[in-house]
């Protein structure tokens, strides 16, 4: 059994050593993403072996693209992708969070503090800061909130176009349905080029239809989805072998044949599948002008059974009655192919309301990019909606840095030393946008504390543009509540996840273990 990276020489070598390792690799990690956070934030360009590029300022995006071996640093990705997936945007501030923590605990430690009291320090800071951003938090008054359009301006990089559609499409979607905890405002996000942004109230399907004989523009639809193929039921070879078995096989076609003359007494017009459809099924939907789309994403169809109202069945469902099968028909005034941009567009479904915001990108290499932004603009605009806001541009994390400093005496014993690791992690955030943004962190984050101080308030922020102190709830500059806390919660437990590793031991090869 060896270790990894040093060879032992003593258990708290060993550990330091470790310690020191592990927090080189998860600040290597926060090293690619800091220069992106800010308004004054640059993008950073994702270069693969065969020359492919991607040009992008989303944190996550690059922490999940670049190549990660180290298992410390693996941990970072993991919180990264855990901040994407709940909250969707703030990445980059988790990162740093995270980043920070572990630093400040390493310190700690080399001064002499017990790993174990470290870590429970940064427990209680983490705790006791949580606590203090619930009771801060604003709601939002709506979608005529002047705040709801602040927030997705400043998710969306600034870019108004974005942000208006992303609180048009929240407007058309509904607030309730923005509060649904199984709802993801931001999968109705898609971009494409040479589009015009737009918001359609309706659902896209990504595919073309079956043949080019086929409709492509359609009034009172009347849809069935199944999540399945339109063909006969399968029959293997070896029951085909036999004299049975070919009457079967007969017999289920002829069914088959019957069961698709029932579309035409269900005035079906549209056809969404799962899988494919067979030849005899196309040539019958050919002559009776009916449109087939096959090989449909599971949650496009999803999408469209709940905004048409539709029930998706499986092929056997066809041996149903006809006023059986009527109920599971999906609705909708208008269904059309839009040949340029490779999509059907469904509109005026009798189900659920439901829209999908098209972001228009002049060319294929920014299409990418343009979607990322407006889903984190959605991400936040939802979160915004469910969880309120706070003041942005790091304010609020300095206001915590300094409420941890005081609170920080009330703790009794070395735990004191982990709050401390919270207190000064919190400035980080800050001090990294005001680096990217051309100034001196430790003067404009004095500057920024004693003005809040004077103020009495946790808005007091600092203007990246001119350097000045200024009210970040006056200037419009705001971020969910539910991003920080979300981002704070998972910074914690994954910097005492790292801190917590006193070794790391190399496992035994798959090919050893066969030998033994």
């Amino acid at each position: 059994m060896s270790s990894h990276p040093t060879e032992r020489d003593g258990s708290g070598d060993e550990r330091i050593s470790t310690l020191l390792h592990n927090m080189n690799a998860v600040q290597a990690v926060a090293g690619s993403v800091e220069g992106t956070i800010g308004p004054k934030g640059l993008d950073t360009m994702l270069v693969d072996e065969q020359g492919g590029v991607i040009i992008t300022n989303d944190g996550v995006t690059i922490l999940e693209e670049m190549e990660v071996k180290h298992p410390a640093a693996r941990l970072m990705i993991g919180l990264a992708r855990s901040q994407q997936r709940e909250v969707g945007d703030g990445t980059t501030t988790a990162t740093l969070l995270a980043a920070s923590l572990v630093a400040e605990g390493v310190a700690q430690v080399q001064r002499g503090v017990p790993i174990a009291r470290v870590i429970a320090g940064i427990e209680l800071g983490i705790r006791e800061a949580i606590d203090r951003l619930r009771e801060a938090a604003l709601p939002i008054e709506g979608f005529d909130d002047e705040r709801l359009f602040h927030i997705a301006y400043i998710a969306g990089r600034e870019q108004e176009d974005i942000a208006r559609l992303v609180i048009e499409g929240a407007r058309l979607i509904g607030h309730e349905k923005m509060l649904e905890p199984d709802f993801s405002f931001s999968e109705l996000v898609t971009a494409r080029e040479g589009a015009e942004n737009k918001v359609l109230d309706g659902v896209i399907i990504n595919q073309h239809p079956l043949s080019r004989e086929m409709p492509t523009r359609l009034s009172n639809v009347r849809l069935l989805v199944l999540n399945d193929a339109l063909a006969p039921e399968e029959m293997d070879d070896e029951a085909l072998g036999t004299e049975i078995g070919f009457q079967r096989y007969l017999q289920v076609k002829e069914e088959y044949r019957r069961n698709l003359e029932k579309l035409l007494e269900l005035k079906v017009n549209a056809v969404v599948l799962d899988r494919s459809c067979d030849s005899i099924a196309e040539e019958f939907c050919l002559d009776h002008g009916i449109l087939v789309l096959h090989r449909v994403f599971r949650s496009e169809r999803e999408r469209v059974t709940r905004y048409t109202g539709a029930r998706s069945l499986k092929r056997t469902a066809l041996d149903k009655s006809i006023s059986e099968l009527s109920r599971a028909l999906g609705y909708a005034e208008q269904l059309e192919f839009d040949e340029s941009l490779g999509h059907v567009q469904i509109m005026g479904g009798q189900g659920m309301p439901e829209a999908t915001m098209i972001i228009g990108a002049s060319t294929s290499e920014v299409v990418g990019e343009r979607e990322r932004i407006a889903k984190d603009a959605a991400a936040a605009v939802q979160a915004s909606l469910r969880g309120g806001y706070l003041p942005g541009g790091g304010s609020a994390e300095l206001f915590l840095s300094r409420h941890l400093e005081t609170w920080r005496h009330s703790v009794k014993g070395m735990e004191g030393f982990g709050v401390e690791s919270v207190a000064a992690s919190l400035r980080r955030p800050l001090a990294q946008m005001i680096r990217n943004a051309g100034f001196n962190p430790l003067e404009k984050i004095e500057q920024v504390k004693a003005a809040q101080a004077e103020a009495g308030t946790s808005s007091i922020g600092l203007d990246f543009d001119t350097g000045e102190c200024t009210d970040m709830l006056v200037a419009g500059v705001v971020d969910p509540a539910p991003v920080k806390l979300h981002a704070l919660q998972t910074a914690g437990e994954v910097s005492r996840a790292i801190l917590r590793i006193h070794t790391v031991i190399r496992k035994k090869s798959p090919a050893i273990l066969l030998d033994e």
